[in-house]
C-alpha cells in the first residue's frame, strides 16, 4: 500500500536529476525528493557539487538524496544517500551510518535484493520497470507484476520503481505496491517539464 503520510521518505514523486540546474528548478516547484546523480567526478568536484545542491535545498522542503558519492554526502553533511550495487559493495556501511545518512539501494534481481536488504536500507529501488534508452542495463524490464512481488518481500520497507516510467503509468504502478516511483525522462526530456512535474505532484496529493 502507498505511504499514509505524503511526506514520508522518499515522497511518492521522486525525480532524478543530473545537474544543480535542475536541482533549483525541481525545489521551485515544491518538490519533495530529488536525487542528484552525477557520474564521473573526482572526490573535490563530487564534494562541491553535493555542497552547492545542499545550499538550493536548504530552508526548502526538498530532501536531496545524494546518487553514490557516499564520502562527499558524509563530509558535506547531506542527510540522504542513494547507492547502486557496485557503489554498495565498495562503500563503508558504518561510516554512512555514523553520519545519520538514510540509505536507498538500488536492485534488479534476487541476489541484488539480497545485499540490499543485509544493509538495512531506508528503501528499495527496483528496476527498470520499463525499457529505458537513458541508461546501458543488462538487466530486462521488470514489468508491473514484479512490483507486487518486490513489495510483498520488502513489507513495511519502502519500495521506489523506477525504469521508463511514464506519469500515464502512475495509478497502475502505486496500484501494484509501489510507494514511491522515481522519474527520469518523463520530466527531463518532457516539453513542457514543469507542467509534467506539477501533474506528478498533483497526482501525489490526490493519493495521500
Amino acid at each position: 500500500m502507498p505511504y499514509p503520510d505524503r511526506n514520508a521518505y522518499p515522497d511518492r514523486f521522486y525525480p532524478v536529476v543530473d545537474s544543480l540546474k535542475w536541482v533549483e528548478r525541481l525545489t521551485k516547484l515544491g518538490v519533495g525528493t530529488i536525487q542528484l546523480r552525477t557520474k564521473d567526478l573526482n572526490d573535490a568536484d563530487a564534494l562541491q557539487v553535493v555542497t552547492d545542491a545542499l545550499a538550493i535545498t536548504k530552508g526548502t522542503q526538498a530532501k536531496l538524496v545524494v546518487n553514490d558519492y557516499w564520502r562527499a554526502a558524509i563530509v558535506a553533511g547531506a542527510k540522504y544517500l542513494h547507492l547502486g550495487q557496485e557503489d554498495l559493495a565498495d562503500a563503508d556501511l558504518k561510516a554512512i551510518r555514523e553520519a545519520g545518512l538514510s540509505l536507498g539501494v538500488s536492485t534488479h534481481d534476487e541476489a541484488e535484493l539480497e545485499a540490499a536488504l543485509a544493509a538495512k536500507p531506508d528503501y528499495v529501488a527496483l528496476g527498470p520497470i520499463f525499457f529505458t534508452t537513458l541508461k546501458s542495463m543488462r538487466f530486462e524490464p521488470q514489468g508491473i507484476p514484479k512490483i507486487t512481488e518486490w513489495k510483498k518481500r520488502l513489507g513495511h520497507i519502502p519500495l521506489v520503481a523506477i525504469g521508463g516510467i511514464k506519469f500515464e503509468h502512475a495509478a497502475e504502478i502505486f496500484a501494484a505496491g509501489a510507494d514511491s516511483i522515481a522519474v527520469v525522462s518523463d520530466v527531463t526530456q518532457n516539453a513542457d517539464p514543469d507542467a509534467r512535474v506539477r501533474q506528478w505532484l498533483g497526482q501525489s496529493k490526490e493519493a495521500a
